[in-house]
């Protein structure tokens, strides 16, 4: 059981962006109708509650370390998502989505600043592999200039980066549920404070709106957050980073299949370029030393 643990913690964080991916078609539908906090909050506080079910006394007897670390995760979550999706006002799409994906190529660095673990060069070079690969199946044809919108975006990216080293972390040796638990419930804190500064609620919600909701909150918050945690605690962190980019390939995969996207070559390569990112990252390091033996 415990050997086939790393093959299904990349298969978890696979299914992660999938769900992740079929999210921006939901999304999109939603934002014309309602603030961007709003949604947030709502998402986060359903998902939290959710989650507190199953998690119930265990939450109980969490050690501090694991709280603090729960509550660290969900600041950089909420940071990370609130900033996104400011920056998509003021950007392009594609150019939301390729900076977003920066998370790849930073956490391997982060990680050598923070943990002192030296990034191997497969690591490296999978990395900006798949940032290339995300940059032709996302940018569009606009001059490649850095805005407002696309400063917001890399700082999202560092938020990501910084998520995902705190869930390698604090996951560890802890539980998954709880973790995700107080990291959504902290998350939705900070979004229902930016909602009662910032926006006003809405007046009226469809209910195609509260299913668009109901879906982004259970399954693409509150499942897929918990699979990305447990995921990455059988998943080494510069190998999540590659795999968590699918979420790129599967958005654009989901606008193929609903708004009719024609396959062009551009897209071909991205998706090329991507899956050797990741039979790289997978690979790339025992080649290397393999390699590197005299």
């Amino acid at each position: 059981m415990e050997k086939n643990r790393p093959i299904a913690g990349r298969l978890a964080l696979f299914a992660t962006t999938l769900f992740w991916g079929s999210s921006f078609v939901v999304l999109k539908n939603a934002l014309d109708a309602l603030g961007i906090l709003w949604i947030l909050a709502v998402r986060f506080s359903v998902a939290a509650l959710l989650l507190a079910l199953f998690a119930n006394k265990r939450l109980r007897g969490m050690d501090p370390r694991s709280l603090r670390g729960s509550v660290l995760i969900g600041v950089c979550l909420a940071s990370a998502y609130i900033v996104q999706t400011y920056g998509l006002k003021y950007t392009t799409p594609g150019k939301n989505a390729f900076l977003t994906a920066t998370y790849c190529v930073l956490t391997p660095f982060l990680a050598w600043l923070l943990y002192r673990r030296r990034p191997a060069p497969s690591n490296v070079l999978a990395a900006f592999l798949c940032i290339t690969g995300i940059g032709f199946v996302s940018l569009g044809g606009e001059t490649a200039t850095l805005n407002f919108g696309d400063a917001l975006t890399l700082c999202c990216g560092v938020f990501y980066a910084l998520q995902i080293l705190l869930i390698e972390r604090y996951v560890s040796g802890c539980d998954a549920l709880c973790i995700s638990t107080i990291e959504f419930a902290t998350a939705a804190l900070i979004c229902w404070c930016g909602t009662l500064l910032f926006e006003k609620a809405p007046a009226q919600i469809t209910p195609s709106l509260w299913g668009s909701i109901a879906y982004m909150s259970i399954v693409c918050t509150g499942l897929c957050f918990f699979l990305q945690a447990w995921g990455i605690r059988y998943t080494p962190a510069n190998t999540a980073a590659v795999i968590l980019t699918f979420e790129a390939v599967f958005g654009a995969l989901s606008s193929i299949l609903f708004y009719h996207e024609r396959m062009t070559v551009k897209l071909v390569l991205g998706f090329a370029l991507i899956f050797l990112s990741v039979l790289i990252s997978e690979a790339g390091a025992s080649l290397w030393k393999r390699d590197m033996k005299p």
